[in-house]
């Protein structure tokens, strides 16, 4: 029986099949109106907090933006969990505070401002704005795309890139031919739209596991807490908890804490030199 290859695992036209795109793309449609709203908070932010600093309440008002990042950060986070194939977790680096009165207020102030993750999470939605410019041009890519694909039951239509030395460059599609030339161009701008936003999309991927929390790991652990033992040519993996290789000092033969024995030379079980004549 001839199994058929999945079409998302198409080269180039694959892409179009790929459930992941679509999401990919609606995180960078949501990425644009977000951004209007983290800018205007970040212009009155600055704007507000700058002209009133000398009288502490702007200060104040730029310490409650930079705390209240941490709220876009977790929308991020979100979003990147659901729409970009992530697993982060928020990460846990907030010391407790006091809670008396002003001084619970302030602790709780400093321990936000100290904390990692609200720096990194300010960098993210920072970062975000190159994300959007960039996100603007498959979105466009593909709007034009998509009216030139619908050319066949629409012409005569005349579509308009842009313009040319003051002059608006128009395509003017009259005929039939034209239009399925417009068709095929039109194929074409998809699929170029659609993997730059898988390109973009990935950029904005890498940058919330860089800035945004921590991956969601399920196995309990990493290599570097196992230790590979050797018996007759044969390669073990066992466990080991305090994540040290003892093998060095317990290379004469006598097990070790964890109840592992190697052997100095395998050929010869006795290693002790006066038993060899």
């Amino acid at each position: 029986m001839v199994s058929l290859r999945p079409l998302a695992a198409l080269p180039v036209v694959g892409v179009v099949a790929d459930g992941r795109t679509y999401r990919r793309l609606l995180y960078l449609l949501i990425a644009v109106p977000l951004w209007v709203v983290y800018s205007g908070f970040v212009t009155f932010a600055l704007a507000f907090g700058l002209v009133f600093s000398v009288a502490l309440v702007g200060v104040g008002v730029l310490i409650g933006a930079v705390v209240a990042s941490r709220i876009a950060a977790g929308l991020e986070r979100w979003l990147a969990n659901r729409l970009l194939g992530t697993d982060l977790v928020a990460p846990d680096d907030l010391q407790a505070p006091a809670t008396d009165g002003s001084a619970g207020a302030v602790a709780t102030v400093g321990a936000y401002l100290s904390a990692p993750s609200t720096w990194r999470g300010l960098g993210f939605v920072s970062l975000k704005f190159w994300v959007t410019v960039l996100a603007l041009a498959p979105l466009a890519v593909l709007a034009r795309s998509l009216a030139l694909v619908g050319a066949p039951v629409r012409y005569p239509y005349a579509p308009q890139f842009g313009e040319v030395n003051g002059e608006p460059a128009v395509w003017a599609i009259d005929t039939a031919p034209e239009a399925a030339l417009a068709t095929g161009v039109g194929v074409v701008g998809l699929l170029v739209g659609l993997h730059l936003t898988n390109l973009i999309a990935g950029g904005a991927r890498l940058m919330a596991v860089a800035l945004l929390g921590e991956s969601d790991e399920s196995d309990g652990g990493d290599d570097g807490d196992r230790v590979t033992v050797e018996r007759d040519g044969d390669r073990e993996v066992a466990d080991d908890p305090d994540g040290s290789d003892d093998r060095g000092a317990d290379s004469d033969g006598e097990p070790d804490a964890d109840g592992f024995q190697f052997d100095a030379d395998p050929a010869d079980p006795d290693p002790d030199p006066d038993d060899r004549g």
